[in-house]
């Protein structure tokens, strides 16, 4: 199982997630920020949870790049 949150109060709008990963990530239109797709909030962070195993290399590549380190992801 993949589980990817992000910390979307801290995104600076940089877009590499969306560039990395645009199946997982998008840019809000109303404030610039990254959307994690389909994530729940709990308490300013924003996570899913998939069974898709092939969505970890692309969203590992997207935290990688992150300039603020707001993407975490673990692969359980």
């Amino acid at each position: 199982m993949v589980i990817i949150t992000l910390q979307r109060n801290k995104c600076i709008g940089c877009n590499y997630c969306v560039e990395l990963a645009p199946e997982q990530f998008q840019m809000s239109k109303k404030d610039g920020k990254s959307v994690l797709l389909h994530a729940k909030e709990k308490k300013g962070f924003y996570t899913i949870k998939s069974t898709v195993e092939s969505i970890y290399d692309n969203c590992e590549k997207a935290a990688k790049a992150c300039p603020v380190n707001i993407i975490d992801i673990k692969n359980i």
